[in-house]
């Protein structure tokens, strides 16, 4: 699985992108999100554990609830904020 970071997240996280076997019993995004937050630790956690985060599937916003599988592309992004 291409995981893939965006803007403030990529800066937090210090990557931009990653390849990641998908571990056994990870089946959507919010599995993926506990799982990474937990493994990983700080700044991980705060930073995947934001409510607002965004992410897409193979380039589709989509919602924590979306299944995932080892061929898809995850990427996460900040909240949007206007101006």
């Amino acid at each position: 699985m291409k995981l893939v970071y965006f803007a403030s997240v990529r800066e937090q996280l210090g990557t931009d992108e990653e390849q990641l076997e998908l571990p056994a019993g990870v089946d959507t995004l919010a599995d993926l999100i506990a799982w990474l937050r937990s493994e990983r630790g700080e700044p991980w956690e705060s930073v995947l554990g934001n409510p607002r985060l965004l992410c897409a599937v193979n380039q589709e916003m989509s919602t924590q609830d979306a299944a995932i599988t080892q061929s898809d592309e995850v990427a996460f992004f900040p909240p949007v904020t206007g101006g």
